[in-house]
């Protein structure tokens, strides 16, 4: 009967591959690779032969290429799934495969192996009993922000991944909606020759990463709102919230109301700030 194994590789230092990430990748029937050419350099450094057949799956044929592979699992075949790092289907090509095969009844494994998620929360020096993996972060700055105001009271630690031109960005907007104070880190090229671990304060994560845009994959932790109420936001935030909606045509008043109902402010405060920055 076919079934789906799920390889996960390493983030960076090959030294961290297991055995059974060899054994899947010298034995499956079909090996669906993030990227064929990753692919290759890792079965060369595993001093691996693949000898099953490649084929592409990442993100923009992932639908289009799930039916050849249930097709493959229908043949019997054994379909390993592998990315350029970490565990499939996390932030990563898998899910829909892996979706596609329970339904038509196959079953699904892994070979676990590293995933940036943990790596980082636990390199973080933050409380990892409890948190959250939220992934990407919308890539739009208005989008962003209102995302992180549905997160800013989440007690738990936060994980998420980011791309280096955006983090400076989202480590601003993080600042600005979660507390400039709120403890952070920035994990950046896990396991690989220049790994970098930042700790600070989100506001001072903000100015580092300002003066010079980080290289490489980044995940970055951030810790969970403290107890008792919110953190207000900071005037900046309220005026470009109270402008967005201007910009969307709601006269001044409504949308400094609007504002003010969004974040669980009075009204009155939302209109100081407004009219202090003008």
């Amino acid at each position: 009967m076919g079934r789906v194994v799920l390889a996960g590789a390493p983030l960076g230092n090959i030294g961290d591959a297991s055995a059974r990430l060899r054994e899947v990748l010298a034995s499956a029937d079909v090996v669906a690779a993030e990227d064929t050419r990753r692919l290759s350099r890792l079965a060369r450094d595993l001093g691996v032969t693949v000898r099953g057949r490649v084929v592409s799956y990442f993100e923009g044929n992932d639908e289009r290429r799930t039916p050849e592979l249930v097709e493959a699992l229908a043949g019997g075949a054994t379909v390993a799934v592998v990315t350029d790092g970490g565990m499939p289907s996390v932030s990563d090509p898998g899910f829909r495969l892996v979706r596609a095969a329970l339904e038509a009844g196959y079953p699904v494994t892994a070979a676990p192996g590293p995933s940036a998620v943990t790596t980082a929360l636990a390199l973080s020096g933050l409380p990892s009993d409890r948190f959250v993996f939220e992934g990407f972060l919308p890539r739009t700055g208005s989008n962003r922000r209102s995302r992180l105001r549905e997160l800013a009271a989440e007690p738990r630690t936060l994980v998420f991944f980011e791309a280096p031109h955006r983090i400076a960005g989202a480590l601003t907007d993080l600042s600005a909606t979660f507390g400039a104070d709120r403890p952070a880190a920035v994990c950046r090229e896990l396991t690989k020759t220049y790994e970098e671990i930042r700790r600070g304060t989100l506001a001072e994560l903000a100015v580092w990463a300002a003066e010079g845009e980080p290289r490489g994959e980044i995940t970055l932790v951030v810790g969970g709102a403290p107890a008792g109420p919110p953190a207000r936001p900071a005037d900046q935030e309220l005026r470009e919230a109270v402008a967005g909606r201007e910009a969307a045509g709601d006269s001044r008043r409504d949308a400094i109301q609007a504002v003010a109902e969004e974040y669980g402010l009075k009204k009155r405060d939302v209109y100081h700030v407004v009219h202090s920055g003008q």
